[in-house]
């Protein structure tokens, strides 16, 4: 039994129904192994981020979801949890998300690293952190 922080970064788009897939099947995975001691921290964004988060409360008592809210309100799911932190800049939450995280959970869009993605800056910074990341590909056989 291990405590497991996971952090998660995904797109506005939307998880589509293979990364919904597989990120219920990693997460139901991680929770077993920590015995139900997980935290879990997203954006609080539309998208991704909001799509894990209704399957992160489907499966928990929800206690364990931590949020990290945008400034932009425009691009805030508003989610609901115990644990919201203060607003910040994308950077900047997207950085607490990584460096509270034990295992970085990525969602992205395409199936290709893009320089200007703040999902893919967020694996990037996970990546020089030494973090362990999962990246959820869009589709399975493309």
């Amino acid at each position: 039994m291990e405590h497991k922080v996971i952090g998660f970064t995904g797109t506005q788009r939307g998880m589509t129904s293979s990364q919904r897939q597989q990120f219920e099947m990693l997460f139901n995975q991680l929770h077993i192994e920590a015995a139900g001691e997980i935290e879990f921290h997203h954006g609080d964004c539309i998208g991704a981020d909001e799509d894990a988060h209704n399957i992160v409360a489907a499966n928990t008592d929800g206690y364990g979801i931590w949020l990290h809210p945008p400034m932009n309100d425009k691009k805030r799911a508003w989610c609901r949890a115990y644990h919201v932190l203060p607003i910040k800049d994308y950077m900047n939450r997207n950085h607490d998300i990584v460096e509270a995280c034990d295992i970085l959970i990525a969602c992205p869009k395409g199936m290709t690293e893009e320089l200007r993605s703040g999902t893919w800056a967020t694996i990037r910074y996970a990546r020089i952190l030494h973090k362990r990341v999962q990246i959820l590909w869009p589709c399975k056989n493309c």
